[in-house]
């Protein structure tokens, strides 16, 4: 797999999301250890997740192994005082509080990638992109990214400053991007991480419910496409996302031993996935699109 460390390089096509890990450290170090057996090496989490705890769990699972991860985390969301609710806060000041915090938990002096976990057009974003570059120039963070699915806030900071990637929901059951997002970051060298690919397990093995404006039905004839293309439905979802030219990797989580091992098992078997599979999916189920934030 590729390496973002390498400035002229791109990431590894899958990472592993790490919202989904166990609270307790032993059964968290279990799997992320199962990921790194497998080949997983980018690692995706946030300081958002179990308040922290998340990161700490990282961090002490990943102890000597840090030359050979790629580490990911995000910022913008701070916790009360009291640790029962967070309000959105994308200044200067809390973005260059927070990497400090983030850095401590995860037990590094640097993070490959640093990414604002959300944003409006009303952010201040002179100053929050001023952080991360700070913190660039700083050498404690290699990259920024963003996490958004709004187009008019990807358009705004992609004229003020690029980043390395954006973070978006993307599926068969949600290909929003496909309308306007994905063309516009094709021609740019911007990449996104997309999450989501799964649909919180409903084209897996989950119950089917209604998803955004599609209706149970439909999100049952969908899952049964692709589980009549006799591939494994990790394999065609994995395959769908990276098809994409603007996607520079999928984000997946998981929870268990078996859950990681289907997704590296997926990603070996998406490369034999037919195009026209994937085309098809397209051409016979209808697209979703931005009713907000166009």
């Amino acid at each position: 797999m590729d390496d973002i460390k390498k400035e002229e390089g791109k990431l590894p096509q899958i990472g592993l999301g790490c919202m989904s890990l166990p609270d307790d450290f032993k059964s968290s170090q279990f799997l992320i250890e199962k990921a790194l057996d497998l080949g997983i090496t980018f690692f995706d989490t946030a300081d958002l997740y179990q308040r922290g705890e998340n990161e700490c769990n990282l961090g002490k699972a990943l102890l000597g192994k840090r030359d050979r991860v790629i580490l990911a985390s995000k910022v913008g969301n701070q916790w009360n005082a009291e640790g029962t609710s967070w309000s959105w806060n994308p200044t200067k000041a809390y973005i260059l509080q927070a990497v400090e915090a983030s850095l401590k938990r995860l037990q590094t002096d640097y993070l490959d990638l640093y990414q604002l976990h959300g944003g409006t057009l009303e952010d201040p974003w002179e100053e929050t992109l001023e952080a991360f570059e700070m913190l660039r120039q700083q050498g404690k963070i290699k990259f920024f990214g963003i996490s958004s699915i709004r187009p008019n806030v990807i358009r705004k900071v992609m004229a003020m400053n690029p980043p390395k990637t954006i973070m978006m929901q993307y599926s068969p059951l949600d290909r929003r991007p496909e309308e306007e997002v994905f063309p516009f970051l094709e021609k740019s060298e911007t990449k996104v991480l997309v999450r989501g690919s799964f649909a919180k397990g409903l084209l897996i093995n989950k119950p089917e419910t209604d998803f955004l404006d599609l209706k149970k039905d439909q999100v049952r004839e969908i899952r049964q496409t692709i589980v009549d293309s006799g591939f494994m439905p990790e394999a065609v979802l994995i395959r769908f996302g990276l098809e994409q030219k603007s996607v520079g990797s999928l984000i997946i989580g998981a929870s268990s031993v078996p859950q990681i091992e289907k997704i590296m098992e997926g990603y070996r078997q998406s490369a034999q996935v037919p195009t026209e599979l994937i085309h098809r999916l397209k051409a016979d189920f209808p697209a979703n699109r931005y009713e907000e934030h166009r």
